[in-house]
Protein backbone atom coordinates (compact mmCIF):
# COMPACT_ATOMS: atom_id res chain seq x y z
CA UNK A 1 0.00 0.00 0.00
CA UNK A 2 2.95 2.61 0.90
CA UNK A 3 5.71 2.19 -1.71
CA UNK A 4 7.54 5.35 0.26
CA UNK A 5 7.23 6.37 3.73
CA UNK A 6 8.84 9.04 6.07
CA UNK A 7 9.32 7.27 9.94
CA UNK A 8 9.01 9.31 12.52
CA UNK A 9 11.17 8.29 15.90
CA UNK A 10 11.26 10.20 19.02
CA UNK A 11 14.79 10.29 20.38
CA UNK A 12 12.99 8.65 23.98
CA UNK A 13 12.24 5.52 21.71
CA UNK A 14 15.96 4.89 21.08
CA UNK A 15 17.06 5.45 24.97
CA UNK A 16 14.86 2.55 25.86
CA UNK A 17 13.12 2.24 29.40
CA UNK A 18 14.80 5.23 30.78
CA UNK A 19 13.69 7.21 27.65
CA UNK A 20 17.62 8.85 28.33
CA UNK A 21 21.22 8.28 26.33
CA UNK A 22 20.75 5.27 23.76
CA UNK A 23 19.73 2.06 24.45
CA UNK A 24 21.80 -0.79 23.04
CA UNK A 25 18.53 -3.21 22.51
CA UNK A 26 16.52 -0.54 21.76
CA UNK A 27 18.34 0.91 18.80
CA UNK A 28 18.89 -2.72 17.50
CA UNK A 29 15.37 -3.28 17.61
CA UNK A 30 14.19 -0.29 15.47
CA UNK A 31 17.55 -0.98 13.16
CA UNK A 32 16.02 -4.58 12.73
CA UNK A 33 12.16 -3.39 12.26
CA UNK A 34 13.34 -0.65 9.82
CA UNK A 35 15.60 -3.69 7.54
CA UNK A 36 12.87 -6.20 7.41
CA UNK A 37 10.35 -3.63 6.11
CA UNK A 38 13.23 -2.34 3.12
CA UNK A 39 14.11 -5.90 2.73
CA UNK A 40 10.33 -6.34 1.47
CA UNK A 41 11.00 -3.48 -0.95
CA UNK A 42 9.41 -0.44 0.80
CA UNK A 43 11.65 3.17 0.67
CA UNK A 44 12.14 4.30 4.07
CA UNK A 45 13.16 7.97 5.20
CA UNK A 46 13.63 8.89 9.03
CA UNK A 47 13.95 11.70 11.10
CA UNK A 48 14.31 10.78 14.63
CA UNK A 49 13.82 13.31 17.86
CA UNK A 50 16.62 14.19 20.19
CA UNK A 51 14.81 14.31 23.28
CA UNK A 52 16.98 11.53 25.36
CA UNK A 53 19.75 13.25 24.75
CA UNK A 54 18.87 17.02 24.78
CA UNK A 55 15.84 19.05 24.07
CA UNK A 56 15.74 22.97 23.28
CA UNK A 57 13.48 24.29 25.76
CA UNK A 58 14.89 22.67 28.38
CA UNK A 59 17.26 25.11 28.59
CA UNK A 60 15.18 27.75 28.65
CA UNK A 61 15.21 29.13 32.44
CA UNK A 62 18.64 27.53 32.92
CA UNK A 63 20.77 29.68 30.61
CA UNK A 64 20.22 28.78 27.64
CA UNK A 65 18.33 30.80 25.15
CA UNK A 66 15.85 29.33 22.92
CA UNK A 67 18.07 29.74 19.96
CA UNK A 68 21.09 28.34 20.83
CA UNK A 69 18.95 25.50 22.52
CA UNK A 70 17.10 24.02 20.07
CA UNK A 71 20.84 24.25 18.04
CA UNK A 72 21.79 21.85 20.70
CA UNK A 73 18.44 19.66 20.03
CA UNK A 74 19.37 19.82 16.70
CA UNK A 75 22.80 18.24 17.23
CA UNK A 76 20.95 15.65 19.29
CA UNK A 77 19.17 14.49 16.64
CA UNK A 78 22.51 14.05 14.27
CA UNK A 79 24.09 11.58 17.34
CA UNK A 80 20.86 10.03 17.42
CA UNK A 81 20.99 9.77 13.28
CA UNK A 82 24.37 8.42 13.55
CA UNK A 83 23.60 5.56 15.86
CA UNK A 84 20.62 4.41 14.32
CA UNK A 85 22.15 4.21 10.38
CA UNK A 86 25.30 2.22 11.97
CA UNK A 87 22.80 0.16 13.64
CA UNK A 88 20.86 -0.69 10.49
CA UNK A 89 23.66 -1.07 8.17
CA UNK A 90 24.52 -3.81 10.69
CA UNK A 91 21.44 -5.48 9.41
CA UNK A 92 23.01 -5.64 6.20
CA UNK A 93 20.95 -2.16 4.72
CA UNK A 94 22.63 0.79 3.25
CA UNK A 95 21.97 4.06 5.41
CA UNK A 96 23.30 7.24 5.22
CA UNK A 97 23.09 10.44 7.65
CA UNK A 98 21.50 13.97 5.74
CA UNK A 99 22.04 17.06 7.70
CA UNK A 100 19.88 20.03 7.28
CA UNK A 101 23.23 22.49 7.58
CA UNK A 102 26.39 21.29 6.52
CA UNK A 103 28.33 18.71 8.72
CA UNK A 104 30.74 16.97 6.25
CA UNK A 105 32.52 14.62 7.00
CA UNK A 106 30.14 13.65 10.02
CA UNK A 107 27.14 13.17 7.32
CA UNK A 108 26.05 14.26 3.61
CA UNK A 109 24.11 17.84 3.51
CA UNK A 110 20.59 17.45 2.87
CA UNK A 111 19.47 17.53 -0.86
CA UNK A 112 16.27 16.30 -1.96
CA UNK A 113 17.30 15.04 -4.67
CA UNK A 114 20.53 13.30 -3.34
CA UNK A 115 18.08 11.65 -0.47
CA UNK A 116 15.73 10.07 -2.60
CA UNK A 117 18.19 9.06 -5.10
CA UNK A 118 19.68 6.99 -2.08
CA UNK A 119 16.31 5.75 -1.18
CA UNK A 120 15.56 4.31 -4.75
CA UNK A 121 19.10 2.65 -4.89
CA UNK A 122 17.56 0.82 -1.49
CA UNK A 123 19.37 2.62 0.98
CA UNK A 124 17.32 4.18 4.35
CA UNK A 125 17.86 8.36 4.35
CA UNK A 126 18.16 8.99 7.70
CA UNK A 127 17.23 12.69 7.77
CA UNK A 128 18.71 15.22 11.17
CA UNK A 129 19.18 18.05 12.42
CA UNK A 130 15.43 19.49 12.09
CA UNK A 131 14.53 21.62 9.61
CA UNK A 132 17.58 23.34 10.31
CA UNK A 133 15.93 26.30 11.84
CA UNK A 134 15.13 27.31 16.05
CA UNK A 135 11.57 27.43 16.90
CA UNK A 136 10.88 24.11 14.86
CA UNK A 137 10.18 20.67 16.70
CA UNK A 138 11.20 17.22 14.64
CA UNK A 139 7.87 16.77 13.92
CA UNK A 140 7.66 19.77 12.10
CA UNK A 141 10.61 18.55 10.35
CA UNK A 142 9.67 15.29 9.67
CA UNK A 143 6.34 16.78 8.20
CA UNK A 144 8.34 19.05 5.88
CA UNK A 145 10.55 16.14 4.75
CA UNK A 146 8.11 13.76 4.05
CA UNK A 147 6.49 16.68 1.42
CA UNK A 148 9.41 17.46 0.12
CA UNK A 149 10.39 13.71 -0.94
CA UNK A 150 6.94 12.67 -2.02
CA UNK A 151 6.54 10.20 1.04
CA UNK A 152 3.20 8.11 0.82
CA UNK A 153 2.80 8.66 4.46
CA UNK A 154 4.18 9.97 7.32
CA UNK A 155 4.55 7.13 10.22
CA UNK A 156 5.04 8.21 13.66
CA UNK A 157 6.53 5.47 16.09
CA UNK A 158 5.65 5.93 19.75
CA UNK A 159 5.21 3.94 22.83
CA UNK A 160 1.04 3.94 22.40
CA UNK A 161 -0.71 1.79 20.07
CA UNK A 162 -2.09 5.08 18.39
CA UNK A 163 -3.95 8.69 19.21
CA UNK A 164 -6.47 8.80 22.19
CA UNK A 165 -8.69 10.90 23.69
CA UNK A 166 -6.15 11.21 26.52
CA UNK A 167 -3.16 9.94 27.49
CA UNK A 168 -3.40 6.45 28.44
CA UNK A 169 -0.87 6.06 30.33
CA UNK A 170 -2.07 8.55 32.97
CA UNK A 171 -6.60 8.27 32.01
CA UNK A 172 -7.85 5.22 32.39
CA UNK A 173 -10.89 5.83 30.76
CA UNK A 174 -8.78 7.18 27.63
CA UNK A 175 -10.31 5.75 24.23
CA UNK A 176 -8.78 5.13 20.79
CA UNK A 177 -9.17 6.51 17.31
CA UNK A 178 -8.98 4.16 14.69
CA UNK A 179 -8.80 7.22 12.33
CA UNK A 180 -9.51 11.23 12.88
CA UNK A 181 -9.27 14.20 10.48
CA UNK A 182 -6.54 16.56 10.92
CA UNK A 183 -9.28 19.14 12.13
CA UNK A 184 -10.50 17.19 14.72
CA UNK A 185 -6.82 16.46 15.74
CA UNK A 186 -6.50 20.39 15.77
CA UNK A 187 -9.31 21.31 17.03
CA UNK A 188 -8.97 18.62 20.01
CA UNK A 189 -5.55 19.52 20.51
CA UNK A 190 -4.66 16.31 20.59
CA UNK A 191 -0.79 16.02 21.71
CA UNK A 192 0.52 13.61 19.49
CA UNK A 193 2.33 15.92 16.85
CA UNK A 194 2.77 19.51 17.55
CA UNK A 195 -0.10 21.43 15.64
CA UNK A 196 2.51 23.38 12.78
CA UNK A 197 3.50 19.60 11.98
CA UNK A 198 -0.47 18.69 11.29
CA UNK A 199 -0.95 22.10 9.47
CA UNK A 200 1.91 20.90 6.89
CA UNK A 201 0.59 17.62 6.78
CA UNK A 202 -3.37 18.81 6.33
CA UNK A 203 -2.14 21.38 3.52
CA UNK A 204 -0.19 18.77 1.86
CA UNK A 205 -2.44 16.16 2.05
CA UNK A 206 -0.08 13.76 3.89
CA UNK A 207 -1.51 11.08 5.64
CA UNK A 208 -0.45 10.40 9.32
CA UNK A 209 -0.52 6.86 11.03
CA UNK A 210 0.75 6.92 14.56
CA UNK A 211 1.22 3.47 15.68
CA UNK A 212 3.35 1.20 18.41
CA UNK A 213 7.25 1.21 16.82
CA UNK A 214 7.51 -1.17 20.42
CA UNK A 215 6.00 -4.08 19.09
CA UNK A 216 7.83 -6.23 16.33
CA UNK A 217 6.55 -6.61 12.83
CA UNK A 218 4.20 -3.22 12.97
CA UNK A 219 6.05 -1.15 10.82
CA UNK A 220 5.61 -4.34 7.67
CA UNK A 221 2.29 -4.79 8.93
CA UNK A 222 1.29 -0.70 8.12
CA UNK A 223 3.53 -1.26 5.07
CA UNK A 224 1.44 -3.76 3.77
CA UNK A 225 -1.73 -1.93 3.83
CA UNK A 226 -2.86 -3.35 7.54
CA UNK A 227 -4.57 -1.57 9.60
CA UNK A 228 -2.38 -0.58 12.76
CA UNK A 229 -2.04 2.53 14.94
CA UNK A 230 -4.80 5.57 13.90
CA UNK A 231 -4.56 6.72 10.62
CA UNK A 232 -5.16 11.15 10.72
CA UNK A 233 -6.19 12.75 7.23
CA UNK A 234 -8.19 15.23 5.52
Amino acid sequence: MYKRVLLKLSGESLGGPSGKGIDEASLNAAAAEIAAAVREGMQVAIVNGGGNIFRGLQGVGKGFDRVNGDKMGMLATVINSLGLAMAIRSQGIPAEVFTATPMEPIARYYVREAAVKFLESGGVALIAGGTGNPFFTTDSGAALRALEIGADALLKGTRVDGVYTADPEKDPTATKYDELTFGKAIAERLRVMDQTAFALCEDGDMPVIVFDMTRPGNLTRILRGEAVGTLVHK
